[in-house]
C-alpha cells in the first residue's frame, strides 16, 4: 500500500521502505543504542540529564532508518535522457580520458553524496550491462579528485542505443560497503534500483563527448528525476 501523494511528512515516514541490504547495519546500531537509552533512564538519577543523554542514541536510531530509506521516484525524459544515479551535489564536469571501459575521451559528471542524501542508486538510462568490476581500495574523502581511482569502488559499463555509458560507485571515508546489482548481459531500465553505497560517497558517470550536459557544478540533483544529459539520437 502506497501513501497518498498529499500525505503529511509524518505519514510518509511510517510508509517508508528500508533498503533490504541495510537491515544488518540497522540492527547493529539499535543493539548498541538501546542499552544506552535504558542506562540513561535507569542509572542516572537526574531526570533532565537522563533525558538529554537518551536523546543522542534515540536520534541516531531514527537517523539510520531515515538514512537507508528507499525513495519513491518517477522515471523522467525520453530514452536518450540520462538521469542522475544518486542524490547529491554536482562537483565535477570535465572532459577526461577514461581508460577502463570507454578507453577514450568522454565527459565526466560527478555527484557527491553527504550523510543526509538518499544513498540508494538507480540506473541512469536503459541499456545492457557489458562490464562490471569491483575494485578494493582506500577510504579517502569522496570529493577528492584521487578518490575516483584510489578509493574502493565499483565500475559498471552499459551499452545503450545512443552510445556507451560508464559509471563508478565510489566509497568515502566512512563507507565500508558498496552494493551493485549488475550482472553480465543484464538488461536494465532507467530509474530501477541498481544498488546502494553506505554513508558518504560519490558517483562518477562518463558520457559520450557529444552528450548535451544539463547540469552545472554546484547543482543539487535527485536520482531518477534530475536530468544529467541528453545523448544524441
Amino acid at each position: 500500500m502506497q501513501p497518498h501523494p498529499e500525505c503529511s511528512g509524518a505519514a510518509r515516514f511510517f510508509y517508508m521502505v528500508i533498503h533490504r541490504n541495510c537491515y544488518g547495519t540497522i540492527l547493529i546500531v539499535w543493539i548498541i543504542c538501546l542499552p544506552l537509552v535504558f542506562a540513561s533512564f535507569k542509572l542516572i538519577p537526574w531526570p533532565v540529564l537522563s533525558y538529554l543523554l537518551a536523546i543522542i542514541p534515540i536520534f541516531f536510531m531514527g537517523f539510520v532508518l531515515f538514512f537507508f530509506r528507499v525513495p519513491q521516484r518517477e522515471r523522467v525524459g525520453e530514452d536518450n535522457v540520462v538521469t542522475s544515479v544518486a542524490d547529491g551535489k554536482v562537483v565535477v564536469i570535465e572532459k577526461v580520458y577514461e581508460d577502463e571501459y570507454i578507453k577514450g575521451e568522454c565527459i565526466q559528471v560527478s555527484v557527491y553524496m553527504d550523510f543526509f542524501n538518499v544513498h540508494v542508486n538507480f540506473w541512469p538510462i536503459d541499456g545492457q550491462i557489458r562490464y562490471y568490476r569491483y575494485h578494493p581500495g582506500k577510504y579517502m574523502l569522496a570529493y577528492l579528485p584521487k578518490a575516483s581511482e584510489l578509493n574502493e569502488h565499483t565500475s559498471t559499463g552499459m551499452t545503450t542505443k545512443y552510445g556507451e555509458v560508464f559509471f563508478k560507485q565510489i566509497a568515502g571515508t566512512f563507507a565500508r560497503r558498496i552494493v551493485n546489482h549488475a550482472k553480465p548481459d543484464m538488461v536494465v531500465e532507467k530509474a530501477d534500483e541498481c544498488g546502494i553505497i553506505k554513508f558518504g560517497s560519490r558517483i562518477d558517470i562518463f558520457l559520450p563527448l557529444d552528450a548535451e550536459i544539463k547540469v552545472k557544478i554546484g547543482d543539487y540533483v535527485k536520482a531518477c528525476e534530475s536530468v544529467i544529459a541528453e545523448l544524441k539520437k
